[in-house]
């Protein structure tokens, strides 16, 4: 069949509409959401919801933020699982998400790399060792005295199993010798009030995440799990410092994340256009207010991330002899 002009450029035209360069030009044409695990007024939720304010006077669309909290992640991540291929639906997940969970589980509803599309990480984090106020620990040191005195008998709490809180109790409980037990919560503000009323001796949290009981006089933080001091809570000792396991650090991260399959182009400009955003005074000040870092780095790298961190925290997980069905 001979083609006409007229028919040859309505061809040219269609293709050219769906070519990369036009759909990330064109990109967003309709909402876009954020579906995040973490329950409203956490750190990671208070930074998306932030994101999403200043993604929607520059892209012109509504960006929202929807909150599946539960079941491990698994209600949000398999949202965006099954969600179309086009850019408009994207899922905050964390380190333990990501790298932990492929070996805590037997079986999980999804395949990281079969299932997603990592877009760029948006944030890292240290977490500070809490007690209630009024706790008799005064130090690390003395905690984890306590623990080896009585094993089995000074418990810690996370708000699932797996998650980078327990991952890093574990750890620190593994670093000093100590056995202790660990209790899960459904939610951390659950989490953190049990800390203050002493129902729980000792727990993680982020400044995000365990800020508010802290400010509140409630709690108080014992060290933190930097490698240094940081800059917003000077007063606070380093792990090491505060008479922990030697060179003891610890950080996570979250990372927003695609299904499978949405063009390069679009991802390419999700990761640019997210990264300006991250950049803002608004994000640094927000960043900075909740002991955020941000943590830059191209697509490619974020990928080699996720191979080494699956990798370790596998170890990890084995180690701590974890396993979930």
């Amino acid at each position: 069949m001979k083609l006409t002009p007229l028919f040859t450029t309505l061809i040219l035209s269609v293709s050219a509409l769906h070519s990369p360069a036009v759909l990330a030009q064109n990109f967003p044409s309709k909402a876009v959401k954020l579906i995040t695990p973490f329950p409203v007024g956490s750190g990671p939720e208070g930074v998306l919801r932030l994101l999403a304010e200043q993604l929607s006077r520059k892209w012109g669309q509504p960006v929202i933020v929807d909150n599946k909290p539960g079941a491990n992640g698994f209600i949000a991540i398999e949202q965006v699982k099954r969600a179309p291929a086009d850019g408009h639906e994207l899922v905050q997940m964390d380190t333990s998400q990501m790298t932990v969970y492929p070996s805590l589980f037997k079986k999980i509803p999804y395949d990281l790399d079969k299932d997603f599309e990592p877009i760029l990480p948006l944030f890292s984090n240290y977490f500070m060792v809490t007690v209630g106020k009024d706790s008799k620990y005064q130090t690390v040191a003395e905690l984890l005295t306590d623990a080896k005195s009585n094993p089995g008998k000074v418990n810690f709490g996370s708000w699932s199993v797996g998650n980078p809180v327990h991952i890093a109790s574990g750890m620190l409980a593994t670093a000093s010798d100590t056995q202790m037990q660990h209790v899960t919560y459904k939610e951390t503000s659950a989490l953190y009030i049990a800390v203050a009323n002493k129902e729980l001796d000792w727990a993680l949290g982020s400044v995000g995440t365990a800020g508010a009981l802290q400010r509140a006089d409630k709690i108080r933080y014992l060290a933190t799990t930097a490698p240094k001091r940081q800059a917003g809570w000077p007063q606070v000792p380093t792990v090491e410092e505060a008479g922990g396991p030697k060179g003891f650090e610890f950080s996570a991260w979250t990372a927003l994340v695609s299904p499978k399959g949405v063009p390069a182009s679009v991802l390419d400009k999700l990761h640019k256009d997210i990264s300006e955003v991250i950049n803002t005074p608004e994000m640094k000040a927000k960043f900075a207010a909740l002991a955020y870092d941000a943590y830059p780095m191209s697509r490619g790298q974020f990928s080699q991330l996720l191979k080494r961190e699956t990798e370790r925290n596998g170890r990890v997980v084995k180690q701590l002899n974890l396993q979930l069905d």
